[in-house]
């Protein structure tokens, strides 16, 4: 069986001066341990919890983000699977939006730095391509839907 995680990659809005897409950033998380990896919010289901409560829990946890904090963007649901230790691991992300870009990130001790980021930075940060990839598509899923 393999384990299972869910988060969200959660973006925010620049003020203006920049056109679409290039106000959005992503934030990552950066792990304390092993290769100080850069990940969005996330962690493991929990025995009885649904995956999308798992997303806002971790979230909440991590970054401090709760729901009141975000805007879940409708139709994206991007599902990762790939093996940590010689064991199979899924992981769900949703996407979601910081309501106020100015909202703070307070980080659990968990993660020893968070950054925002544009699309170029979050992927050279992120380093595997599974999860490259899905922050592209949270990029193409936002201007396919929000910008067209």
């Amino acid at each position: 069986m393999a384990l299972r995680a869910c988060g969200f990659i959660v973006f925010r809005r620049l003020a203006l001066r920049e056109p679409p897409p290039a106000n959005i950033e992503f934030l990552l998380l950066q792990t304390p341990y092993g290769g100080h990896h850069w990940t969005p919010p996330k962690g493991h289901v929990d025995p009885g919890e649904d995956d999308f409560t798992t997303a806002l829990r971790e979230t909440k946890e991590e970054a401090g983000l709760g729901e009141e904090h975000l805007r879940v963007i409708d139709g994206f649901l991007h599902n990762l699977k790939y093996e940590v230790q010689g064991k199979p691991k899924e992981v769900l992300y949703w996407l979601a939006e910081l309501k106020d870009p100015k909202t703070v990130v307070t980080l659990s001790e968990e993660h020893q730095d968070y950054r925002w980021s544009g699309l170029d930075e979050a992927c050279a940060l992120a380093q595997y391509k599974d999860l490259q990839e899905t922050l592209r598509a949270a990029q193409r899923h936002l201007e396919a839907t929000e910008w067209k």
